[in-house]
């Protein structure tokens, strides 16, 4: 009896097509950041390639965790700034990103 076994290469995996994407702590933090800039769940949720229903079913998911209290606050800073254009400047600053050139 032979006994060769035949070495086969494990399957070449499937194509990205029809994988969901996911909200990891990165793509959490990016959404917040286009939160505060945009005020716009839809918005902030497309710059990240997510949906808003998804952004709105995170934020539920994690009720009551940092993600939630700083979705909150995202909003509630971009108003404040809308209020205040000129506070976009302090802003930025605050969180260290270089001032904007001016024209």
């Amino acid at each position: 009896m032979d006994q060769t076994q035949t070495h086969r290469s494990p399957p070449a995996p499937s194509p990205a097509r029809g994988r969901r994407a996911h909200w990891t702590p990165a793509r959490q933090c990016r959404f917040l950041a286009a939160l505060m800039e945009t005020g716009s769940v839809g918005r902030a949720a497309r710059a990240v390639g997510m949906s808003r229903s998804s952004a709105h079913r995170l934020r539920q998911r994690l009720a009551g965790t940092p993600f939630d209290r700083n979705w909150e606050e995202a909003l509630a800073l971009h108003a404040r700034l809308a209020a205040d254009p000129l506070a976009w400047q302090e802003a930025r600053v605050a969180v260290g990103a270089a001032p904007a050139a001016r024209r």
